[in-house]
């Protein structure tokens, strides 16, 4: 047993440990494998993969699958033409959309707390715009799905939710933290309640939360932020027996990624522990069917069960895709999305987030006077802490990178994550944290007037440049703004500066706020992957309005700020000392 899993075995989570075995993959013969699934997707009949799994049955499974195989006994080589296809699929299944009901969160209101403290008229009015957003992304499950939950794709939550917006019908995991702390700004902790209490309802009922909220991503999650929606919503409210009640499930989840998603690294003879994507589901993904069979033509059975894998590791990541999970044949962090290896990797920002997550069950569990239990999450984050200066901290580049399992060497392109742990305070000399300040003003990376890219090479892929995301604009910004210098504070605001010009600014041209942007080009909306760039948008809502309420004082919409001189001192200095 690796010793972080001792940690599992406290009295409160004892019960939680032995119940976080996987949960068996997805069975559905309709929507997560079998012939309907192949024929239709394989048939193209819809812009986007996800669309024909988000649909209703109108009978049962039996039926349907009855139905199909009549079918396909009439039909050449039992394959069915597209027409009849279309056909079958107007009999069988309802477009998407009809598991929801129309939902106007009851805790909305026009004029939060936070609206007043913006100094900029033309900024305050578009956070109220915002924060008018909520209402059209909220939902709610119908019954039916509860009732007769063979006939959806979706999975029932009790609890009315506040979805990303677009293609992304259902909830999802990691784009909620962004979404509750927006809801929070927005004093509708109501909305926030039930969005928690959704996913520790997911957490009692596999043992871990789903990517999202559909059957086809049963066997994946997503970074684990819930420890830490949980401690936002703490913050707001100081409910303990809101702490209390959710603790057990916290746990549950954390035994979870200590169990099924940790690996044990020995280095220099000793043993380490750290955390890693893993899923062991050697499948194309029923959302981007397609896209996956393409990708693994030509290669053997095990290989493509083996990519299949691996493309599912990296949809857990939430980056999918990106070159940052590229490893080519000779294990050097390069190649194409076919070279994806995400399981082979010991990710920076997964292990930052997972060293906070311990030192705040710690505190949890000191608030509700469990000292033994608190003080075993302080070793585990001390373990862990050890664990990623020794693996992933590199002292004469100044920041942290990514591991891989094979070569046991860092990868050293530029990806914001690298320094996630400075967001997480997960690091033990202050001279870190200023190191890693110098490492981005040297990276390259802030030569950009619209926000961080999320790394420097352009793969195409959505998770690359240009393109920058909001969790991890904020999640720099507010690593940033931790540190005690006023150098790094300066810097925090102007990136900050940077992206709320560049999100209000599309939103001027568009009146939308979008998924991710592009770093150049003021208010363009970002590109490239799977599927077109997608509008609502949950968590760049919820980013939005936490920068807004933390400068909002010194924030500009004409964004005369956003190229300071200061900051233009600091990239000129930083390329001159690299010449």
């Amino acid at each position: 047993m690796h010793k972080s899993l001792f940690l599992c075995l406290s009295t409160l989570a004892l019960y939680a440990c032995v119940n976080a075995a996987l949960p068996p993959p997805c069975d559905s013969e309709i929507y997560c494998t079998g012939p309907i699934l192949h024929q239709v997707q394989t048939a193209k009949l819809f812009d986007d993969d996800k669309y024909f799994v988000d649909m209703k049955l109108r009978e049962t499974p039996d039926v349907v699958l009855s139905a199909f195989r009549n079918l396909s006994n009439e039909s050449p080589n039992n394959t069915v033409p597209p027409a009849k296809l279309q056909e079958f699929l107007s009999n069988y299944f309802e477009k998407p959309g009809t598991e929801f009901e129309s939902w106007t969160p009851l805790d909305w209101h026009t004029k939060p707390k936070f609206l007043g403290g913006i100094a900029d008229q033309q900024l305050r009015n578009w956070a109220a715009k915002i924060h008018n957003l909520w209402k059209s992304l909220g939902r709610k499950i119908r019954t039916g799905v509860k009732d007769h939950p063979e006939l959806y794709s979706q999975i029932y939550t009790p609890h009315p939710v506040v979805v990303p917006g677009g293609r992304f019908r259902e909830l999802y995991y990691w784009d909620s933290y962004w979404v509750i702390n927006g809801l929070l700004l927005s004093e509708m902790t109501d909305t926030a309640n039930g969005m928690i209490q959704n996913f520790l309802y997911l957490v009692n009922r596999y043992g871990f939360i789903p990517n999202g909220g559909r059957i086809y991503y049963e066997r994946r999650s997503q970074p684990p932020f819930l420890t830490l929606m949980v401690e936002s919503y703490y913050r707001a409210t100081m409910d303990q027996e809101f702490l209390r009640a959710a603790l057990p499930a916290l746990e549950q989840e954390y035994c979870f990624w200590m169990q099924n998603r940790s690996v044990a690294v020995t280095l220099n003879g000793a043993e380490h522990v750290l955390n890693r994507y893993h899923v062991q589901v050697g499948s194309p993904r029923p959302e981007s069917y397609t896209d996956d069979l393409e990708l693994a033509e030509g290669l053997t059975e095990d290989r493509k069960e083996q990519l299949w894998m691996e493309l599912k590791a990296g949809a857990e990541s939430g980056w999918d895709f990106t070159s940052r999970w590229y490893v080519d044949r000779d294990w050097h962090n390069n190649g194409t999305l076919g070279d994806t290896r995400t399981s082979q990797i010991l990710p920076t920002d997964l292990n930052a987030l997972l060293c906070l997550t311990e030192k705040t069950l710690a505190s949890f569990h000191r608030i509700l006077g469990y000292g033994d239990s608190a003080a075993q999450y302080d070793q585990a984050a001390a373990r862990r802490l050890e664990a990623i200066e020794s693996l992933l901290w590199d002292a004469e580049r100044g920041a942290w990178f990514d591991f891989n399992l094979v070569t046991h060497s860092k990868h050293f392109e530029f990806y914001p994550s690298n320094l996630a742990p400075v967001w997480a305070q997960c690091y033990s000399g202050p001279e870190m944290g200023e190191k890693a300040v110098q490492y981005l003003k040297s990276s390259g990376a802030l030569q950009f007037p619209n926000g961080v890219p999320t790394s420097l090479r352009e793969s195409g892929q959505q998770w690359d440049y240009p393109n920058a995301w909001p969790p991890l604009q904020h999640m720099l910004i507010e690593g940033l703004s931790k540190l005690p210098s006023e150098d790094a504070k300066q810097l925090a605001f102007d990136l900050a500066q940077r992206w709320i010009k560049t999100n209000w600014l599309a939103y001027m041209k568009y009146e939308a706020m979008f998924e991710k942007y592009d770093v150049n080009g003021d208010g363009k909306p970002g590109g490239g992957g799977e599927y077109e760039v997608q509008l609502g948008f949950g968590w760049t809502n919820g980013v939005a309005l936490q920068l807004l309420d933390q400068y909002g004082a010194t924030l500009t919409s004409g964004g005369s700020r956003v190229l300071s001189g200061l900051l233009l001192l600091l990239v000129t200095s930083a390329t001159v000392m690299l010449q």
